[in-house]
Parts: C-alpha cells; structure tokens; sequence
C-alpha cells in the first residue's frame, strides 16, 4: 500500500469514526436513563443505553428482525451455538426473530453503551428487493441467525440522518421514510443483503422459515408437531428441521422452549404470577420438567431467580 492509499484509509477510518460519535450524540440526547426506548415519531426506530458492564448476568431477549449499529460501547451476543462481539460502530443484522442472550461488556457511567436500531420492514423491503436485485437473488449456501458487518460510512450517516429527524415533526413525517428506504436499500446492497433478501423473497427456504418462526410465537404454549409445522411450510420434515437449525441456530424444539420460558419469566416477574401458573399459561404440563428447564436455561430454579431479581430491583 502506497502513502496515498494509506492516506485515503486513515481519511476513511476518521471520517466513520467522527460520524459514529456524532451518532452516539445524538442516540445520547434521547437516552437520558438506561433501557431501551421505541420512538413514537418515527415507526420502527429504537434506542438503547446502558452505563454498566453486566459480569456476569446475560439478558435473555427476543432480537426481532433488525439492522442495528452500536455507536459506543460493546455488547456480546450469543444466538444458539454462535456468538457476537457488537461494538465499535459494528452493524449486525438479524434477519429473522431470534431469542438471544445479552451482555453489556464495555460501558460505564461518563461513556454508556449507546446503539440504535430499525426493525425490518418485510414490506417495504419485499418491495425494494427486485430494484436491488433485477436478476434474481445470487446462490447462499451458508447462512446464520445474525450477520456482522464492518461500520459503513453512508451507513452510518444515513441513520446519524435518520435520527436527526426527531427534531422536526415534519422531517419525521416527510422525509424519516425516505431514509428508512435508502438504508434498507444501502443493506440490501452491502454484502449481507442476500440474507435479508431472502426473508421476503416468495418460496424461498428462509421465508418458509420465518413463516414456522411466526407461527411458533403465536401458538408456543401449544404441543408442537413437526409433521404439520413441516406441512404447513411446504417442506419436508428434513429439510424444515435442516433449514430451520441454519437459520436460527437452534432446533424447533429448543426455539419452543425458549420463547415459552422467556414468556414465564415476564410472567413472574411482571405480572407477579407464581411459577406453577406461569408454568400452565406457557404450556408445560410436568412442574418438574419446566423447573428443569428453567434452571438450564436461566441459571436457577423459578423461585431462587424470582427472589435474585426482586431483590436487585428493590436495591
């Protein structure tokens, strides 16, 4: 590499790393407290802050699909078998709905953890696609629940601009869709757009997928059979386990069970219900099966976490 291409890069690097602080400005002004915040004036847009490393504690969470960019700060990822180090103006996108953990590892009071992200519009995207792609999608043969991609420059400028447009109702209205469009186009294009693609795309495996996965958050609590799953997605039983195992990491099975404990555990907590009833409303027959279940999945038994995070919210 020559001074002058060295040059260009350096230029590039401060460029995006400018534009990436000016972003974390601006999620700033609408992140006072820690949490997450959906905007009201702009559909789709979310924010997230948080000051504190979390040691040892990961967040079980549902990641909806999404194109995110953490503007300060790091958080680690874990999808199934896989795992995601988000930070540093880094972009990852879920194109479908996975159940994730969480961990904030790099953040403190003065500088906070400070991401933003835009649900996916499947939509609005299945309208973009043949514009992008006027040839048809390209082969995938590998795919995974999350993509991480390098921060981008216009990327990145495009959602500095996009939440810029909460200062001005009439910029929210008028020109937040605009923008919203040139970044699901700017993703579509960057080199993880097939999988987003394929989402929307009629037929393909991956919507059959998102369609099972659909079906799965609406009707968890009930007993899941493969074959009629299989059926209604037009797959084989084979091929809808493989698929469905690429897509999102995790079998059927395990994808049931952690939506339905993550549904108890919000039950517990806030609805206050006790583990045996929350156990019945997500669709566990067997006490001692769900109690099982829970404490691989969580840690410790209903009662004990129960106890563990009342007593920290009550600190």
């Amino acid at each position: 590499m020559n001074k002058l291409e060295i040059h260009s890069t350096e230029q590039s690097r401060n460029a995006l790393e400018a534009e990436t602080a000016r972003l974390a400005d601006l999620i700033s002004i609408h992140t006072t407290k820690d949490g997450s915040y959906g905007s009201e004036q702009i559909s789709g847009l979310y924010f997230n802050r948080f000051s504190q490393i979390e040691k040892a504690e990961y967040t079980h969470t549902m990641y909806w699909p999404t194109v995110g960019i953490a503007a300060q700060g790091k958080k680690v990822i874990q999808a199934g078998n896989e795992h995601y180090e988000y930070g540093g103006s880094t972009i990852f996108v879920a194109p479908v709905a996975i159940p994730v953990m969480m961990k904030t590892i790099v953040a403190s009071p003065t500088d906070p953890f400070l991401g933003v992200g835009i649900y996916l519009n499947p939509q609005r995207i299945a309208e973009l696609v043949p514009k992008v792609y006027p040839q048809g999608l390209p082969k995938v043969t590998e795919r995974r629940p999350g993509y991480m991609m390098p921060g981008d420059l216009a990327f990145v400028h495009a959602v500095a601009r996009l939440v810029e447009c909460l200062a001005s109702p009439n910029d929210s209205e008028l020109l937040a869709p605009l923008i919203v469009d040139e970044i699901f186009i700017r993703l579509l294009r960057s080199p993880i757009g097939v999988f987003v693609a394929e989402t929307v795309f009629v037929e393909s495996n991956v919507q059959r997928v998102s369609k099972a996965i659909h079906w799965l958050q609406e009707h968890f609590a009930e007993p899941l059979k493969i074959p009629e799953l299989a059926d209604m997605v037009h797959l084989s039983q084979s091929s809808f386990r493989e698929h469905f195992k690429a897509i999102t990491s995790m079998s059927p099975l395990q994808y049931q069970k952690a939506l339905r404990l993550q549904e108890a555990r919000r039950l517990m907590l806030s609805d206050r219900m006790d583990a045996i009833t929350a156990c019945r409303m997500v669709g566990y027959i067997s006490d001692s099966q769900f109690s099982r279940d829970y404490s691989r999945f969580f840690g410790s038994p209903p009662s004990r976490d129960m106890n563990r995070w009342r007593q920290h919210m009550n600190s």
